[in-house]
C-alpha cells in the first residue's frame, strides 16, 4: 500500500471511522487492529470508547509503512 497521505490511508481511516481497528486490518496490521478493536469495545462499556475510536482513525490516516 502507498505511503502516508495516500488514498489507501484515507480509505483505512474511513474504515476505522465505522469500526475501530478495521482500517489497521485493511493495512495488514493485524495486532494493532485487534488491540484497537478490543480496547474500544471494552471502553465503550464505560462510555470512553470514543477515545480509542478517534485514535484508531488518526492512526490509520497517519500510517507510514516505510517506518
Amino acid at each position: 500500500m502507498p505511503g502516508q497521505g495516500s488514498g489507501g490511508n484515507v480509505i483505512s481511516a474511513i474504515c476505522s471511522f465505522f469500526i475501530p481497528g478495521l482500517g489497521q486490518l485493511v493495512q495488514g496490521r493485524l495486532l494493532m487492529a485487534l488491540v484497537q478493536f478490543l480496547l474500544a469495545g471494552a471502553l465503550w462499556l464505560i462510555l470512553m470508547g470514543w477515545i480509542i475510536h478517534i485514535w484508531s482513525i488518526i492512526d490509520a490516516a497517519k500510517f507510514d509503512p516505510a517506518q
